[in-house]
């Protein structure tokens, strides 16, 4: 009887823990790899926002994206919702014409792809969803009720954890130093930090903003782009949002127990003037506080400045790479979204060969070696 495949899955965010639980389950020998500690790098520093509604730039990308978000509730169905999903809907305005003639627009959009969109105003909603914003009562705000967010640390524990009990080993605080191959070119052992050598037939590349690294150990170009994110946690006494919103210039979320969680991709851009994170917090805050008043006496207790792991072109690379036999990549910015369905269709392709229509465009074999 032949053994099952031992494959080393490297990184543990979102994406990683999808891919290795889904391998897991279905019979595969999983040794997860992290140079950190499992759903604690970009998958915690993340806005963690589940939607297809800012994905429209390519209708392929889209469709990947609405399959992330089915893929999220079925997940929801299978391991239990608590603690990590959170299916409050989303809101978005804005305080400039053009901006708001845009976000319209890409509403209309998404309505003639049969996504989910209701319209409000300002007045609305405040009375029906969210009473602590401020904002013009004429304000059109648009609502996507099938959007979400996640806890996403809660959500990769649960997996590693799952997986663990079902035969998965895990290696936390372990950079991989090497990947060996055979005289065929196929895929042996991968080294680590620790001076330990594991002998796999298979290795995933889920290492996210290290996943370029990881690729050159087998002599594979993955060019990335870099994109910093700086996310900052403050602290309330009592939460006064309910769900994910884009008020203008800045996104806010809850983040469980008494956090909100504030992004800003303004702020992002001025992350390589030098500003210091605790600055950019304080900019953050500040923008918080005029959407959201109550906010104003919230306490920041975090920030982080971190790498978004973005290929070169904006989009996932996921699948084999033919000059590698048993390399897989998992690399996509939209973890969060997209981590459950990339884990579900990576491990059909690993264990049964089936190379899904979905993932049609975002093949790593786009990039040339």
């Amino acid at each position: 009887m032949q053994r099952p495949a031992r494959i080393a899955v490297i990184g543990v965010g979102i994406v990683g823990a999808s891919v290795g639980w889904n391998l897991s389950r279905h019979g595969a020998e999983v040794v997860f790899i992290d140079a950190g500690q499992p759903g604690e790098g970009v998958t915690n520093w993340s806005f963690s926002w589940v939607n297809a509604s800012n994905k429209t730039v390519r209708r392929s990308y889209f469709d990947l994206n609405v399959a992330g978000m089915a893929a999220h509730r079925e997940l929801a169905g299978i391991i239990g919702p608590d603690s990590w999903w959170y299916p409050s809907g989303h809101l978005r305005w804005a305080d400039t014409p053009a901006a708001q003639a845009k976000f319209l627009e890409t509403a209309e959009l998404l309505a003639a792809w049969d996504y989910r969109v209701e319209t409000y105003t300002g007045a609305e909603v405040r009375s029906r969803l969210e009473p602590s914003l401020t904002m013009p009562d004429e304000t059109p705000v648009v609502f996507y009720p099938d959007e979400a967010w996640v806890h996403g640390r809660h959500l990769v524990r649960r997996l590693v954890d799952q997986a663990v009990a079902s035969g998965a080993e895990i290696r936390s605080g372990n950079a991989v130093h090497a990947i060996g191959t055979g005289a065929d070119g196929t895929i042996r052992t991968v080294a680590l930090s620790d001076g330990s050598r594991i002998d796999v037939d298979i290795v995933v590349n889920a290492a996210g903003p290290n996943a370029s690294h990881v690729a050159g150990l087998v002599a594979r170009r993955l060019p990335m782009r870099r994109e910093p994110g700086v996310i900052t946690r403050v602290d309330c006494a009592r939460v006064p949002v309910h769900r994910v919103m884009h008020a203008p210039h800045i996104e806010i979320r809850p983040d469980g127990g008494g956090s909100v969680v504030l992004h800003s991709r303004e702020v992002d851009a001025l992350i390589d003037t030098g500003e210091a994170p605790g600055q950019l917090a304080r900019l953050l805050h500040e923008l918080a506080r005029h959407a959201v008043p109550e906010l104003g006496d919230a306490r920041i207790t975090q920030t982080r400045v971190v790498e978004r792991p973005i290929p070169a072109d904006g989009f996932p690379s996921v699948g084999a790479v033919p000059s590698v036999p048993g390399y897989y990549e998992a690399v996509s910015h939209s973890g969060i979204t997209l981590g459950p369905v990339i884990g579900r269709l990576l491990a059909s392709e690993i264990l049964g060969g089936k190379r899904d229509e979905l993932l049609a465009d975002f093949r790593p074999e786009r990039f040339p070696l």
